[in-house]
C-alpha cells in the first residue's frame, strides 16, 4: 500500500457492524448527532469520521466530531441556519451548537487539476481542493489510514476502505499512497505523524517514517501560523513530553523549534530537565482541568538560547538589562518566521525571562517590587524550573518560596536594611514582625528608619 500513489490505492471495503466494534452513541456528542440525523433524513449519506472514530475505537473520549457527507457546502447550510461556510483551500461547513462546531466536509474526490471543481497544485502542495466525489475517494484521499474510518448512522456499522482497522489492532501509523508524494502535498503530515504516534503510543511505519530526512526542510514552506497551531495541539493537548521526544527522535524539532533545538545539542542536562520538567507540568495541569498558557511553555522551550545570548551579550560590555531584551528580541523574532507565537504571548514570555535576574536581588524594596510585579507567579513557577541549574539556583527558589508564606511585616523585619544571601534566609520566619500604622506596601521609609533599604 505505502509504495503506491495515492491514485494508485484501490478501496476495499470491509464494513464492521454494530455487534462487532465498540463505538456507541452515548459517547458521540448530541450536537454531532443532531448533525448525522439530519443528514440522514434530507436523504444525503452521513457519516462521522476521522479521529473521532479512530479514538472512540480505541476507547477514548474525542473533543472534536468530524462529519462526511455526500452533502455540498451549500445543501448542508441549507439544512441547518446556525452553519457558516468557511475556507478557501477546502470548502467547509461548521455547524455551530453554542460553544460546539461540528465540522461536515463534502467527499473529495480524486479528479486531476483542471478537470471539473477547484484543484490547484503549486510544487507538489495542494493549495486549493474542492473537487467532490464518492466516500471510496474520499477514503483515499485522507492521510493515515487510522484516520479513514467511517461510522455509518444509518446503520451503526463502521466502513473501512483502506486497513485502519489493521492499523489500529498493530498500533501503527501507516499513510495511504505513497508517502514522499503525501509529504510534498502537505508537509505538516509529517508532524500529523509525530504527534498522533505520541498521543496514541503508536509506531510509526518505517516507509511514512523514512522521508523525514529528506523531506523535513519543507516544513519551512509551511504558512508560520498553521504551524503555531499545530505547535498548540502538539504541546497543549495533554501529552506535550511524550510529543516533544517523538519530535527529537523524528528529528523534526530542528524544523519547528531550531532555537530549542541548538540549545539541546550543546549537552546542557540542566536545560533538557527543565525542558521536560515544564513540559510535564503542563500536561499534568491539563490532565487536572487547569489551565495553562502557550506562553510559559514556550518560554520555556526558548530558554535555552535566550539565556545562552543574553551572556553573550553581557561578556560583550552590555548592561544585563539590555543584553536580556536583545537576546529576547533575536530569539523572538527568529522563532517566529517558523511559528507565528502572537505578540500577546511573546510580550509575556520576554517578561518572564527578564524578571529571572531580578530574583537574585534580594533586597528589601526589590523583592516586595517584584512581588507584586503582574508576572510574578508565572516568572517564579519558571524559577522553580531552573533549580537544576545549580545549588544556589534550587535555594533560590526555596527562599522564593518561604517568603510567599510569609506576612509581609515579617518578611520586612527579616529583610532588614539590605541584602540577604539566599542560603542565610532560613531565619526569616523567625524574625519578629514590626507594628505599622497604616496598611501600605512594607517597604523603607527613609534612611532613618532602621528597617529602611
Amino acid at each position: 500500500m505505502n509504495s503506491e500513489t495515492r491514485s494508485d490505492v484501490s478501496p476495499v471495503l470491509r464494513i464492521i457492524p454494530r455487534d462487532q466494534h465498540s463505538i456507541s452513541r452515548k459517547n458521540i456528542s448530541k450536537a454531532a448527532l443532531r448533525v448525522l440525523y439530519r443528514l440522514h433524513d434530507a436523504g444525503f449519506a452521513a457519516y462521522l469520521v476521522g479521529g473521532a472514530v479512530r479514538d472512540l475505537l480505541l476507547g477514548g473520549h474525542p473533543k472534536d466530531f468530524d462529519v462526511a457527507t455526500n452533502a455540498t457546502p451549500e445543501e448542508v447550510k441549507g439544512l441547518f441556519r446556525n452553519c457558516r461556510l468557511i475556507g478557501r483551500r477546502f470548502r467547509l461547513a461548521h455547524v455551530v451548537f453554542g460553544p460546539e462546531i461540528i465540522e461536515v466536509a463534502t467527499f473529495r474526490g480524486t479528479g486531476e487539476e483542471g478537470g471539473d471543481g477547484d484543484r490547484h497544485i503549486v510544487d507538489g502542495r495542494i493549495v486549493r481542493d474542492n473537487i467532490w466525489g464518492s466516500i471510496e475517494e474520499d477514503a483515499v484521499r485522507r492521510d493515515f489510514r487510522v484516520n479513514a474510518l467511517y461510522y455509518d448512522i444509518a446503520d451503526f456499522s463502521v466502513r473501512d476502505y483502506v486497513g485502519g482497522m489493521r492499523d489500529l489492532e498493530d498500533r501503527s501509523m501507516r499513510l495511504i499512497g505513497d508517502p514522499e508524494q503525501r509529504y510534498r502535498e502537505d508537509p505538516v503530515r509529517m508532524l500529523r505523524a509525530a504527534r498522533l504516534a505520541a498521543k496514541l503510543d503508536f509506531n510509526i511505519d518505517p516507509a511514512a517514517l523514512a522521508p523525514f530526512a529528506t523531506l523535513g526542510n519543507l516544513l519551512g514552506e509551511a504558512a508560520p501560523a498553521r504551524l503555531f497551531d499545530e505547535s498548540l495541539k502538539l504541546f497543549l493537548a495533554g501529552h506535550g513530553l511524550k510529543s516533544f521526544r517523538m519530535l527529537e527522535a523524528c528529528g523534526l524539532l530542528k524544523f519547528l523549534f531550531p532555537a530549542t533545538a541548538r540549545a539541546l545539542e550543546r549537552g546542557d542536562h540542566a536545560l533538557r530537565a527543565l525542558v521536560e520538567q515544564g513540559l510535564a507540568n503542563t500536561d499534568a495541569r491539563i490532565a487536572e482541568g487547569k489551565s495553562v498558557t502557550p506562553a510559559f511553555l514556550y518560554a520555556v522551550l526558548l530558554w535555552g538560547e535566550v539565556r545562552d545570548q543574553a551572556h553573550g551579550w553581557m561578556a560583550q560590555g552590555y548592561d544585563a538589562n539590555e543584553a536580556w531584551q536583545r537576546a529576547a528580541v533575536h530569539v523572538v523574532g527568529e522563532q517566529c518566521q517558523r511559528v507565528a507565537i502572537p505578540r500577546r504571548f511573546t510580550f509575556t514570555m520576554e517578561e518572564i525571562w527578564a524578571l529571572q535576574p531580578r530574583f537574585e536581588q534580594i533586597h528589601r524594596k526589590r523583592v516586595f517590587r517584584l512581588m507584586s510585579h503582574p508576572r510574578f507567579r508565572a516568572a517564579f513557577d519558571f524559577l522553580l524550573l531552573r533549580a537544576h541549574e545549580s545549588a544556589g539556583m534550587r535555594e533560590l527558589g526555596e527562599w522564593w518560596a518561604h517568603a510567599q508564606q510569609l506576612p509581609p511585616e515579617m518578611l520586612a523585619a527579616a529583610l532588614g536594611g539590605g541584602g540577604v544571601p539566599a542560603h542565610e534566609t532560613a531565619v526569616a520566619s523567625s524574625a519578629p514582625a514590626r507594628k505599622r500604622r497604616r496598611r501600605r506596601k512594607p517597604v523603607g521609609r527613609g534612611k532613618g528608619d532602621p528597617g529602611g533599604a
